[in-house]
């Protein structure tokens, strides 16, 4: 049997043109100072604050498991009055109160005579609203074009089943720019400051900005 042409380059102790030295074969103590400028340069890059953390898990798999974008916003949100969704099982029905939340499902059923139908998260459940048709005209941009949603309105609930009827919606979503420079711990905005005293970005400025995708009706 003759030989082949890679037996050749066997022969001489090296591979057939082309190939590419394995990492078995090359020098340990070169693989040590790789892996050494390796750490050394990880080291010099500066912490991953938690907020652009969660925002990149929203534009990668369009959730996080980190922390809701609510939590980060709620000392806030709590300063300006509003409440949590978990706050609505125990206040008094006929309330009227403010929730805020990334708006998760919008629904217009045809037998709902143009009622739409509302689902906000934040970061302790979810909160449905209620939107007539005379509040979806007077806040239409909002109510249809926001991922974050204030809502101000009278509560509802019969045993399990709660809702908020709105009298008033507004579009928030530019404070979920802020996340990006949030650590989750940073202390309340000092009193002589207005609350979100950070930097707001129009959301789409920032390719990689938060963004959540509802369910929309058609």
């Amino acid at each position: 049997m003759g030989l082949q042409p890679t037996d050749l380059f066997r022969g001489a102790g090296r591979g057939p043109p082309g190939d590419v030295p394995v990492a078995s074969n090359m020098d340990p103590g070169l693989r040590r100072d790789d892996k050494a400028r390796e750490t050394q340069a990880a080291a010099l890059l500066p912490q991953m604050p938690l907020g652009e953390h969660v925002v990149e898990d929203y534009a990668t798999l369009g959730l996080t498991i980190k922390r809701h974008p609510l939590a980060f916003l709620r000392a806030e949100l709590k300063r300006e009055g509003l409440v949590a969704a978990a706050d609505l099982a125990t206040l008094p029905v006929g309330r009227r109160l403010a929730i805020a939340g990334l708006v998760l499902i919008r629904q217009r059923p045809g037998s709902a005579n143009g009622v739409v139908f509302v689902t906000l998260e934040d970061e302790t459940g979810i909160a449905n609203l209620i939107v007539w048709p005379a509040i979806l005209e007077r806040f239409r941009r909002a109510a249809l074009g926001a991922t974050l949603l204030y809502c101000r309105g009278r509560l509802q609930r019969e045993e399990s089943v709660i809702h908020i009827v709105a009298e008033d919606l507004r579009d928030m979503t530019a404070r979920l720019g802020t996340l990006r420079d949030r650590t989750g711990d940073a202390p309340l905005p000092s009193p002589g400051k207005p609350p979100f005293a950070l930097r707001e970005r129009i959301p789409g400025y920032d390719p990689r900005d938060l963004v959540v995708t509802s369910r929309d009706f058609r």
